[in-house]
């Protein structure tokens, strides 16, 4: 029985024919049914000219699920620092908090999401979109909410809000400066499942306590597909495969349907390329994942499991979360 807190990563997939605008209502339907089931918190991504991705102004969209939900934390996983001026992340940030005390994750991240020439578009200039430059604007935006080092801004909302802030990672960069920071981490095993125990063992042997934690505070992002059987849920995944394999090799497009994936012609590369993609990922029927999902808190000791789920239909989507809550969590509200 998995007995660590259960978290959600939405993208706002975007199926092929359908609008950003349904696959918005989708991510909200999703969060109101997984605060119901009693998952801790829910977090959008930001990403950037992707089709399949309509979470790309994650500010925005959290203060639409805030207003639509009452309980479940709401956060950024993350926002992309490099894409904007700490200034605004922290006037944004400091307004959600504002409205929604207690209830706001500010997840960071330092890459940029997309590509070189979007992300140049969204910053406008270079300065700001290489990895050094990261720790500096991180301390920027921190000051921000403190004030600790006063200076000729003030952000408000901003300074003295207190969204709870993460760092991201999918490597040892953002693993070492989270725990020099104190600062809780989240790790993308869902894309870089080869990182992830050195990315953790580097977090927890660099973590220094802070005044935000006393201990190390680490969750593990991974894929799941749950279904009533492993050949349902192996089906269900097939659109997601498909869908980032168009990504890296240049061709992005909304998520095709289970039939479009099914009947697309894999060379054997590319099946390679997708059974890599789902190694250590969890997906089957509710004993599978279970199983699979208990096997990866072994080996990580990971304080909270967040499960990201990419599917082309929206029922299917909510369904893999209420059968993770009900048959593999054993109730998420009972654990409290």
């Amino acid at each position: 029985m998995i007995d660590v807190p259960l978290s959600v990563l939405d993208l706002a997939p975007v199926a092929r024919g359908a609008t950003s605008g349904e696959a918005l209502r989708h991510t909200t339907e999703l969060a109101r049914r997984t605060e119901e089931l009693g998952y801790h918190r829910f977090w959008v991504a930001e990403h950037h000219n992707m089709p399949a991705i309509a979470s790309s102004a994650p500010a925005v969209l959290l203060a639409h699920l805030a207003a639509n939900t009452s309980t479940i934390r709401l956060g950024s996983g993350g926002v992309m620092l490099p894409n904007h001026a700490p200034l605004v992340v922290a006037e944004q940030f400091g307004t959600l908090d504002a409205l929604h005390p207690g209830r706001i994750d500010l997840g960071i991240g330092r890459a940029p999401g997309t590509d070189q020439v979007t992300a140049l578009a969204l910053r406008r200039t270079m300065e700001g979109l290489s990895a050094e430059g990261f720790p500096r604007e991180l301390a920027d935006l921190m000051n921000y909410f403190s004030g600790a080092e006063p200076g000729p801004i003030t952000a408000t909302p901003g300074r003295g809000q207190s969204p709870t802030v993460w760092l991201l990672g999918s490597s040892g960069f953002s693993a070492q400066l989270a725990g020099l920071l104190g600062l809780p981490f989240s790790f993308a095993h869902h894309f870089s499942a080869q990182n992830t125990l050195p990315a953790l063992a580097l977090y927890r042997q660099s973590f220094r306590p802070s005044r935000w934690l006393e201990q190390p505070y680490a969750m593990v992002a991974v894929n799941v597909v749950c279904a009533e059987t492993d050949e349902r849920a192996e089906w269900l995944a097939g659109p997601s495969s498909l869908s980032f394999l168009k990504l890296r090799s240049g061709r992005p497009e909304p998520l095709a349907s289970p039939e479009e994936a099914a009947a697309y012609p894999y060379d054997e590369l590319e099946r390679d390329f997708v059974r890599q993609r789902r190694e250590g990922q969890a997906m089957g029927s509710p004993e599978t994942v279970g199983r699979q999902l208990g096997e990866l808190l072994e080996r990580t000791g990971a304080d909270e499991l967040m499960l990201t789920t990419m599917v082309y239909d929206v029922a299917d989507r909510v369904r893999s979360f209420e059968l993770v809550a009900e048959q593999v969590a054993g109730g998420l509200r009972r654990n409290g």
